[in-house]
């Protein structure tokens, strides 16, 4: 294996945990200012300052912007408006820890649907029965939450594949940076309306948080994620994403005191591990693919 092999192998394995304690991180903090300037509002703010701070390297590769890159990157700014804004309605209702782990369906469904093998089915019933016990064993689980949570799932799998035709037309962070603006402009007249009603002695504290979020949820995390997709196929980034359900449990505990009781923390742990079963099957039929090629290449 040589050093570029080597450095991929490494990206791939600490991208999507980096990724996944920066965006829970910032989700956390962005529900915090959702009773604030409320769930658009945090959505609209947290783009705006992506945007920005995206902006400066943006502006230095202009000239090798081309258009079927910008193309697909305005569409993944779509995505994440609905990606964004449904989580964050969901948020407002449910806690983060089950917002997340259901969202997370999207990129476990987008992973199964590229197998037929008898483990992706049992980790499909796995995933079932770990939503059921997430949410059929919470008193007045809010339905409407939950509905939510799974269009933003269907959303992120969406941001998947785009993504990665991002990360196949576009340079350095350039995609994330349209896109970003993209989000930051369909949102901002909300941002507005919110911040125009705020109160003075709220404004420096919601900036303040709007900025980290800005940061945490939107810019770090996607400018990996599209790194990651230059180095490893979408149905294992899907999977990978496995880790998002514990980190965003463990975000909700620690800065915001939401509890799971056992049976949710078991149903927590049923998706995670059929997630991670996914990821050694599919990373096992990746092995294999590369050695048939090599072997007709021979």
């Amino acid at each position: 294996m040589d050093d570029k092999d080597r450095r991929g192998g490494r990206i791939a394995a600490a991208g999507p945990l980096a990724s996944a304690v920066s965006v829970q991180s910032g989700a956390a903090f962005g529900t915090t200012l959702i009773p604030v300037i409320g769930p658009v509002g945090v959505v609209g703010l947290r783009q705006l300052f992506a945007a920005l701070v995206l902006l400066i390297p943006l502006i230095r590769s202009r000239r090798s912007l081309r258009w079927h890159g910008v193309r697909a990157a305005l569409l993944l700014g779509l995505i994440l408006v609905v990606m964004n804004i449904t989580i964050y309605m969901s948020l407002a209702r449910i806690d983060l820890g089950l917002a997340v782990t259901l969202e997370f369906l999207g990129p476990l469904a987008l992973a199964l649907l590229a197998s037929r093998r008898a483990l992706d089915l049992i980790c499909g019933i796995a995933a079932g029965v770990g939503v059921f016990l997430l949410t059929g064993t919470i008193d007045d689980v809010d339905p409407i939450g939950v509905l939510l949570a799974l269009v933003a799932g269907a959303a992120w799998a969406g941001y998947i594949v785009t993504g990665q035709r991002v990360a196949d037309r576009m340079s350095g962070t350039q995609g994330t940076a349209v896109a970003s603006g993209v989000a930051a402009v369909i949102t901002l007249p909300f941002l507005i309306a919110a911040l125009v009603q705020l109160p003075a002695d709220e404004f420096v504290r919601v900036l303040s948080i709007g900025l980290a979020v800005g940061v945490l949820s939107s810019a770090l995390p996607y400018s990996l994620d599209i790194a990651v997709l230059r180095r490893i196929p979408r149905g294992l980034f899907s999977v990978l994403q496995s880790v998002h359900p514990a980190v965003a449990a463990l975000a909700g505990l620690v800065i915001l005191g939401q509890t799971l009781g056992l049976l949710q923390v078991i149903g927590l742990a049923a998706i995670s591990a059929a997630n991670a079963a996914a990821v050694l099957g599919s990373a096992r039929r990746e092995r294999l693919a590369r050695r048939a090629e090599q072997a007709l290449l021979a």
